[in-house]
This record gives C-alpha cells, sequence and structure tokens, in this order.
C-alpha cells in the first residue's frame, strides 16, 4: 500500500519508543494512535534487526507496521546504527556507533529503503548524536560521513522522502557558541548543507521559549547561508528539569551514576524513595506510586504542556510535531531505581493492561483534543493582547472548518492553577461559541454583539465556533 502524501497543514504525532519489535514480536500499536487523532508515527530501526547476520535481511519489523496502516498516516524512521557485527560497537540497540563500512551501510539503507519505498515519508540517520555516551558513540565528522550515505540511498530509491537530520536535544538553543552541542551542529550544518532536507529540534526546555529555541537553530543555519524547515521529532512535559529544586536533589544520584556506575546510581534513588515524604511535591510528583493528589496534579500539568508546546511550535513556522512517547517500552517494565525512569516514565501516554496496550493517560486525552481541533490547520497566528502581555491567543485557520482560537495565561508551571480566572473578551464573528480546556472541561462562553466572553486562566481554552465534545460532566 502506498500512503498519501504529506499534507501542506499541521499534523501531529506519536514516538512508539526505542525498541518497537526489540523485545518480542512488533506489538499493533497504531490503532491507540490513530485514535489521539495522531496522523504522524514515529518508530526506530535498527540494523541489527533488519540484517542480524551479514548478507541475510529480515524486515518483519517493518512489515509489522504497514500492516496497521491506513493509508492516511505519515511515517517518520529513525535508522539507527546499531549492529553486533557490522559498526564499531557491537550491539543490538544502544549506543549506535560508526560503521565499520561505509559501503556496507549503505548497502544496507539502500536494501531497507527500497523494501519500505512509497510507505515512508521521513527518514532520520540516528538520534541526538551529541550524546556520546547514549545514542552515537562517534565523532561529529563520523556521523555527517553515515548522513552522506543515508541520504544518497534515500534520494536513489524514494525522491520523494524527506531526510531528517538526527534530533538536536533541547540544550542545544541554550549552549555556548563553543560547547559540544553547538560545535558538533556547527559541522554537520556547514558540510552536510547538501544532505538533509529538515532540521529536528527537540522541545523539552521551556515552553515559553520555544519561538527563541525555533529561532536559534534558524539563525544557526543561516550563519552558513541557508535555511531548511524545523520540525520537532519529541516534545514533551513537565519533567524534573523544569523544576530547580527536584534537579538540585536529582545531581548526588547522576553524579554517583557518573563516578561509580548504575548500581550507585539505583544506590541513590533507592534513598530519595526512602525519604520521599521530605521530598519537595516538584520531585515526589515524578516518583513512581506517588500520592494521588500529585498524580493528578503531574496529569493536569501534562495536559496544557502538550497543549501550548504545540501551539507554540506551530505559531512559529513548525508544521510537524511528534510527542514522545506512547508507552513503555514492554508489558511489565519498570526500574524505579533508575534516573531514567525519574526523568522520563511519566511522559508516556499509555499503558498496558497485561500484554495490551490499553490504558490511555490524561494527557493522551490531550493530544486527542488539541489534534482534532488542529486537524487541517494551514496557519497559527498569535494575536496581541492589550494590556495583557502574560496572555497567549492564537488564531487558528483552518480551511473548511469554523472560527477557533486557542488562549491562556503564562503563569507558574505548578502553582498556577490555584490562581483565578480573568474574564476574556475578545471579537467573535460567529453566531455561536464553544469553549473547552486542555482538561476536556467545558468552560462558560458567551457569544454577543459580536464579542465572546470567557473566564481564562493557566489551562489553555479552545474556543470555537463549531461544537467541541467535553467530558462527561465536565464544567
Amino acid at each position: 500500500m502506498t500512503i498519501s502524501p504529506p499534507s501542506p497543514g499541521v499534523r501531529l504525532g506519536v514516538v512508539r519508543g526505542i525498541s518497537y519489535g526489540m523485545y518480542g514480536r512488533p506489538e499493533r500499536f497504531v490503532p491507540q494512535v490513530r485514535a489521539m487523532n495522531a496522523g504522524l508515527i514515529r518508530v526506530y530501526v535498527y540494523w541489527s534487526q533488519i540484517e542480524p547476520v551479514s548478507g541475510r535481511f529480515d524486515f518483519d519489523v517493518v512489515d509489522a507496521l504497514f500492516d496497521q496502516l491506513d493509508g492516511t498516516e505519515e511515517i517518520w524512521v529513525t535508522v539507527c546504527s546499531s549492529s553486533p557485527w557490522a559498526t564499531r560497537v557491537p550491539t543490538r540497540l544502544l549506543p549506535p556507533s560508526p560503521a565499520k563500512s561505509l559501503r556496507r551501510y549503505g548497502k544496507f539503507v539502500e536494501r531497507l529503503v527500497r523494501h519500505c519505498a512509497g510507505r515512508v515519508h521521513y527518514w532520520q540517520c540516528d538520534n541526538e548524536p551529541t550524546d556520546n555516551a547514549l545514542l552515537w558513540a562517534g565523532s561529529a565528522p563520523e556521523y555527517l560521513a553515515q548522513l552522506k550515505v543515508l541520504h544518497k540511498a534515500v534520494k536513489k530509491v524514494d525522491p520523494q522522502a524527506s531526510v531528517v537530520l538526527g534530533g538536536a536535544p533541547f540544550m542545544l538553543p541554550l549552549s555556548a557558541p563553543d560547547s559540544h552541542e553547538r560545535r558538533f551542529f556547527d559541522l554537520l550544518l556547514d558540510r552536510g548543507r547538501d544532505h538533509f532536507d529538515l532540521f529536528d529540534l527537540h522541545l523539552y526546555g521551556p515552553t515559553t521559549m520555544i519561538p527563541e529555541h525555533v529561532e536559534s537553530v534558524r539563525e544557526q543555519m543561516r550563519k552558513f547561508g541557508y535555511e531548511k524547515p524545523v520540525v520537532a521529532g519529541e516534545y514533551n512535559g513537565p519533567w524534573p528539569a523544569m523544576f530547580p529544586e527536584a534537579m538540585a536533589i536529582l545531581k548526588e544520584p547522576a553524579e554517583a551514576a557518573g563516578e561509580h556506575g548504575r548500581q550507585a546510581e539505583q544506590e541513590a534513588i533507592a534513598k530519595l524513595y526512602a525519604r520521599r515524604e521530605t521530598l519537595p511535591p516538584t520531585l515526589q510528583m515524578f516518583l513512581l506510586d506517588c500520592p494521588s493528589d500529585l498524580e493528578e496534579k503531574r496529569y493536569r500539568i501534562a495536559c496544557r504542556e502538550i497543549v501550548m508546546r504545540n501551539v507554540l511550535a506551530f505559531s512559529v513556522g513548525i508544521r510537524r510535531t511528534v510527542c514522545w512517547n506512547l508507552a513503555p517500552e514492554a508489558a511489565g517494565f519498570a526500574n524505579p531505581y533508575s534516573l531514567m525512569d525519574v526523568m522520563f516514565r511519566t511522559f508516556a501516554l499509555m499503558d498496558y493492561a497485561g500484554d495490551e496496550l490499553a490504558v490511555r493517560h490524561p494527557n493522551a486525552d490531550a493530544l486527542a483534543l488539541v489534534a482534532g481541533q488542529l486537524d487541517g490547520a494551514e496557519q497559527v497566528e498569535r494575536l496581541p493582547v492589550r494590556d495583557r502581555p502574560q496572555q497567549y491567543l492564537f488564531d487558528v485557520r483552518r480551511p473548511g472548518r469554523r472560527p477557533l482560537l486557542v488562549t491562556w495565561i503564562d503563569r507558574d508551571l505548578f502553582h498556577g492553577e490555584d490562581e483565578p480566572d480573568v474574564q476574556f473578551d475578545w471579537p467573535w464573528t460567529a453566531e455561536r461559541a464553544y469553549a473547552v480546556d486542555a482538561l476536556g472541561r467545558a468552560v462558560p462562553v458567551a457569544s454577543r454583539d459580536g464579542r465572546v466572553q470567557l473566564p481564562v486562566g493557566c489551562t489553555p481554552v479552545f474556543v470555537s465556533a463549531e461544537a467541541i465534545p467535553a467530558k462527561s460532566g465536565g464544567n
């Protein structure tokens, strides 16, 4: 089946995770993603999966994905240079590393692209290659050499597909000019300008700084005389890095891991669990089995973050965003005494019920809401609100659909919901208005005399001239 070409409007997606098909038979997950109104699916594929031994190719993992598609989705494949026999660091999963032979790497990529031709829109050469500890065990020139080979293979076999530069970490726009991240990407952008189509920036930094961060990487490209479209292959929130008091405490297990290894890291995290009641709530809420009130608060923050990050990204010209991530890597997988678990476990949109992905978290509902409301949107424009610099207001233009506004007030991430809403009044040309917030709750709204009035706080509100389904009982 050949899937449809990319649409000119915005599209929201989901990353399955890093190990699709690695720990058993590739599972069915596309229907769950489709139920979130997400039209873009990103998966990782490893050299070790496709060519487990030299010269023998196995495409079961990508065929299992294609069997789930209905032809409307866009597919993004991150190709990881991980092999027990063909790469410098022998491994099936992480870290990817330079191929022992670029010729063999090119043959592998070409065979993969040829098998998938017409069904994959985006091919990415590894991910976050500046992470030398886990995601790329090589240098910038070595990454560039493989990017050139991948680009050549993709354009030879499927020239309509796009090549995505390995994801830039969220700290890139915050890094000093002489930092490892800046120097790495400066080399790629200078010498690799003809070998990628899209720049992938991961949006985990402060939400309000998304416009500035996107402009920063555009300026980094312009420094070398060109500019290519920016996409967001990953984003999410909240996570402990957004709370200084939480990160100050997590510094100890991070240092323990760096000095003494994984066992020391797990012992340090176990000590945090032993005194969890004394920890600040901004850290407690990321621990497994945290108090229910903190878990509910964390999900409320997550719902706001998913809406705000997407709307802000689209307002500065990004057209593709992909949420990290769908679910745990495998059913029953848990490692609460890992720093990675504390940092990133709560990003998951779903969880398992037995062996099936069947438990949908509130942040998945928020993704479904924003993806459904922005479906078909061709432009998201921020509008100034007089005398309210802290209020964000966006006009969403959806050809063939009724008017849509999205608005919220920038407040403290953790405590902002405790502040009262304020009344908002804005011109409105439609006869009726409906409003639902990022938590799925109906918001009281009035439309009269060419104006719309509603209460606004830190939770984004969608205001539309067409009815928006709200959670039953929400108000």
